[in-house]
């Protein structure tokens, strides 16, 4: 029984679009905190802390899951 070792090209191409839809969405997230003047970085943990940091954590994982289903879109063409 032998192991094939996974395709180098497509764990990074998996490994680049992860962290671009991650990184991405949670900017995204920040910005929209910034908006509403929900400060992410304001000392202490305030209501206004709180809720950006949720926008931030929102933000990376829709944008986390849209990279993957852009991914799986790009694998199913011919």
């Amino acid at each position: 029984m032998s192991i094939t070792p996974p395709d180098l090209n497509q764990l990074v191409k998996e490994g680049l679009s992860d962290a671009i839809g991650f990184v991405g969405g949670a900017l995204l997230g920040f910005w929209a905190g910034q908006v509403v003047g929900w400060d992410v970085f304001a000392s202490g943990y305030n209501t206004a802390s709180i809720g950006g940091i949720v926008l931030v954590s929102i933000g990376g994982g829709l944008g986390l899951q849209l990279a993957r289903k852009w991914r799986s879109s790009q694998s199913n063409k011919p």
